[in-house]
């Protein structure tokens, strides 16, 4: 199913043609710039020039990479400013001509990879202490103002022209599709009125508006941009909580092999089954001694375990989001050593106490979960004979959208939880994903502190961890009645039941983004007034203009 074509997710700095990433000298490491600077002729896909700085899904493969880097290999790095390399210009935003010609699930899977890709940017400053600053030196329209939403702080150029602007609405039948709607109302706190008008107003806001309208933090004359975009930088480094000493941790590319039946990394296999609609994974657990000390950490296998365990999943993810659309049922398995991944765990998590390194693998960690939740296909776990679904391994059953586990005589499947399963995997609705399964109990969560290290079929299913408990004379049928079966059922309708199901429980910022912008914007993307024959997306650039329905549903 995988065609030349396939769009791939791994870059790195050498490779990147739309953004630079520089280390400020004269801030002695402490301040990062990445600058955005789209080259029009090197879309991802042939077709559509990327002009003013509009993006693509190439655009922000970059800028999940360059994040990615900071993270890990820049621990000097106090504070990140976002800007832009072009004159009076900060970012357009999406490219409309490459949403026009696009597939409607591109379009859907390309604003749940941005939406990701801004959400890792407020992670940034919230669990690695690393602040970040736009310096919107140019018009910020749409996903460009987005992508300034993102960020703690805005800086606005007040030069006459430089506006901040969400011209979806009225230009193009659509909404900001990248959290921008929930963002100036939840994070930046515009009043309901002026959000509204904002919303609606093609040509943007400008200047000391734009500050009254909470829009931005700080209006600033050409002259002085520069000057204060450096001095709110200093601010940030100077209260910054991020205390990372020694080198970075480099983050070589991912090896493995990607073909049209599968990929296989160093610890994640995927094979892919055209014919069923299925993609088999087998999840490798670690191996060796858990390290005692940061040094053990980065001199061993633990810390290469992580990154290469965690960021083979991400790609195997993001390959079929994209390039396998009509494989609809993921079927995880695992092997390994149960009591090596929960000693790993543990020592991880101690580590997490006080070394950035070992905090940063957590996140990594989390972040992939996150994209695991979010990713419409349907999830079953299989915990069989030399399985080592423990603690992070564990995370992917709770995942799960059913969980089989064998009842073997001897007791010899078993599944374990560690500190892993307890807090620090947070899903988007900010409960963990035990305090999720067991809503209706919280003590649940609590009494499941003090399990056996290994609980076999049995006790697993007393505690309300995995749903069905075949035995081995079962096992085969009851296992492939249910792939059938799932496979054989309306992938729309699996794809909205399971985004209703997973996140139980509060509704928070990521929610309403993933949730109902996400459900409002799929269902945008369907109708006559923005992409039919004479719909909003489809006559931009035309001199006709759009022709609308008017009739409210």
């Amino acid at each position: 199913m995988t065609t030349p074509e396939a769009i791939r997710f791994e870059t790195s700095p050498a490779q990147y043609r739309h953004w630079r990433l520089e280390i400020e000298p004269e801030s002695g490491g402490a301040v990062a710039r990445l600058s955005m600077d789209v080259q029009e002729d090197l879309g991802l896909r042939p077709g559509y020039p990327l002009k003013l700085n509009s993006y693509d899904l190439g655009v922000d493969i970059e800028l999940v990479d360059a994040i990615n880097r900071l993270r890990f290999e820049h621990p000097s790095v106090k504070a990140l400013v976002v800007t832009s390399a072009k004159d009076r210009i900060f970012c357009s935003g999406a490219n409309i001509y490459m949403l026009g010609s696009s597939t409607h699930a591109f379009k859907v899977n390309f604003c749940k990879f941005t939406n990701e890709t801004r959400l890792y940017l407020e992670e940034l400053a919230a669990e690695s202490g690393i602040a970040t600053l736009c310096a919107v030196n140019g018009t910020a329209s749409g996903g460009g103002y987005e992508l300034a939403l993102a960020c703690d702080e805005i800086v606005l150029q007040d030069d006459g022209s430089t506006a901040v602007s969400f011209p979806e609405a009225p230009l193009l039948a659509v909404l900001p599709g990248t959290g921008g709607l929930t963002r100036v109302t939840d994070k930046r706190k515009v009043r309901r009125d002026l959000a509204d008008v904002f919303s609606t107003l093609a040509e943007g806001v400008r200047g000391r508006r734009a500050v009254e309208w909470r829009l931005v933090d700080e209006s600033v004359s050409r002259s002085k941009f520069d000057a204060a975009v450096k001095a709110r930088a200093a601010k940030m480094v100077a209260r910054s909580t991020r205390d990372a000493q020694g080198a970075g941790f480099v983050l070589p590319p991912l090896e493995g092999s990607r073909g049209p039946t599968g990929s296989r990394f160093a610890f994640v296999s995927m094979a892919l089954d055209a014919e069923r609609r299925v993609a088999e994974f087998v999840l490798k657990g670690p191996s060796g001694a858990a390290p005692a000390s940061a040094e053990a950490l980065r001199a061993g296998g633990t810390a290469q375990w992580a990154v290469d365990f965690w960021r083979g999943l991400d790609d195997c993810l993001l390959d079929l989001r994209f390039n396998q659309p009509e494989l609809g049922l993921l079927v995880f398995r695992s092997e390994g050593d149960p009591a090596a991944m929960r000693a790993h765990d543990e020592a991880l998590a101690k580590l997490a106490e006080t070394d950035w390194l070992a905090r940063e693998l957590v996140l990594l960690r989390k972040r992939v979960l996150k994209r695991l939740d979010l990713t419409a296909k349907s999830l079953f776990t299989l915990v069989e004979k030399g399985s080592c679904f423990v603690g992070s391994l564990f995370e992917v059953a709770l995942a799960s959208d059913r969980v089989f586990m064998l009842d073997d005589e001897d007791g010899a499947v078993t599944v374990g939880l560690s500190s892993a399963n307890f807090g620090p995997c947070p899903m988007s609705n900010g409960l963990t994903r035990l305090e999720t399964r067991f809503l209706y109990d919280p003590s649940l969560v609590t009494a499941l502190r003090d399990a056996p290290a290994a609980l076999d079929a049995r006790d697993a299913a007393k505690r309300g961890l995995v749903t069905f408990t075949p035995d081995p004379i079962d096992w085969d049928d009851e296992v492939r009645v249910a792939i059938e079966e799932r496979t054989s059922l309306s992938p729309d309708a699996m794809t909205g039941m399971e985004a209703n199901l997973r996140f139980a429980g509060p509704e928070t910022m990521e929610t309403k983004i993933f949730g109902r912008l996400s459900a409002w914007q799929n269902w945008i993307f369907q109708r006559p007034n923005a992409v039919g024959q004479r719909g909003a997306l489809t006559m931009y650039g035309k001199p006709e203009r759009a022709v609308y329905d008017y009739r409210r549903t």
